[in-house]
């Protein structure tokens, strides 16, 4: 595998998950694969989990790190052709590909949309840059449309905890006060479309997902019938897809509380917004599975990290 930009690098997704399970029972086990070799952590927006997940991971295999805040700690990127860089950025991504490649074996890179110009995100301007000019592996830590890194996460997740194996998988809007990007729900939907589960999405009509990533899901306007006999409930939220980066309304309704869970497990890829995304009965209860999301970050990106190093 040379890079690991969507989900759609799987080419088998539950073994993918069994290897995964089978790292996390002795994360150190290939400490010699990533000897003298190094991973850069390029970051363009603020992380928790992402950064320290997978810089976890790098250590786990043996690799060196290096971490750059991008537009805090280097020169601020141009990323179109032909620019006249005459205003704030200082230099262009054809040249900061190549340098950083040539210190690091493989280039992880986070990005998140603007927001603003749907044409724009979905170029995938920043992660692309890096593709076309690195020439080393490149590793996807959330960008414009997707973060194929944290569904890893929770596919693995979903399989420790079923108990069927017919498993109902419910993805449910949730409001916010703020516009946030597509990226995490389209992801876990790519990877949803991968798994052997009943899925359903979720979510008040004008917060369709682009359609080409959704496909032929089930796609259920009413919340409550939505969560009936459900298994996993996943919470996001996202703005307008097509009133782009739009927050068309912030209905209160679609929080998620003890009484619609239910019985389901409860996940959500932090942070979290509390009593307003979900209310604190469930995430201090036993049915939220957060943190053991958060903990399979590590492997999800341990395992990506082994397989290009194995690849290259």
């Amino acid at each position: 595998m040379k890079n690991y930009l969507t989900v759609k690098n799987i080419d088998h997704l539950s073994d993918w998950v069994k290897t995964a399970m089978e790292m996390k029972k002795d994360p150190l086990r290939f400490r010699d694969l990533g000897r003298n070799k190094t991973l850069a952590l390029l970051f363009f927006n603020s992380s928790l989990r992402t950064r320290m997940s997978t810089h976890k991971a790098a250590l786990n295999l043996g690799m060196d790190v290096m971490v750059m805040n991008i537009g805090k700690d280097g020169w601020i990127l141009d990323f179109e052709d032909g620019s006249i860089m005459d205003r704030n950025s200082a230099e262009h991504i054809k040249e900061a590909a190549q340098v950083v490649a040539q210190y690091s074996d493989i280039i992880a890179v986070r990005a998140f949309a603007s927001l603003q110009d749907k044409q724009s995100d979905e170029a995938e301007l920043v992660l692309n840059g890096f593709k076309k000019y690195a020439g080393v592996p490149i590793i996807n830590m959330e960008s414009s449309i997707h973060h194929p890194l944290q569904a890893l996460a929770d596919a693995i997740t979903i399989e420790e905890f079923r108990k069927t194996k017919k498993t109902k998988v419910v993805l449910s809007w949730a409001p916010h006060p703020r516009p946030l990007p597509h990226a995490v729900a389209n992801s876990f939907v790519e990877v949803m479309q991968m798994s052997e589960v009943d899925f359903v999405l979720t979510h008040p009509p004008g917060y369709e997902l682009n359609p080409q990533i959704t496909g032929n899901c089930t796609i259920e306007y009413d919340q409550q019938k939505a969560l009936e006999n459900a298994d996993f409930v996943y919470v996001k939220n996202w703005s307008s897809y097509k009133d782009y980066g739009k927050v068309l309304h912030q209905d209160r309704d679609w929080m998620m509380t003890e009484n619609k869970l239910g019985s389901a497990n409860f996940m959500h890829c932090l942070p979290v917004r509390r009593n307003v995304v979900v209310e604190d009965a469930v995430l201090d209860s036993d049915k939220s599975l957060v943190h053991a999301q958060a903990n399979n970050r590590t492997y999800a990106a341990q395992l990506v990290l082994k397989k290009i190093l194995e690849s290259n």
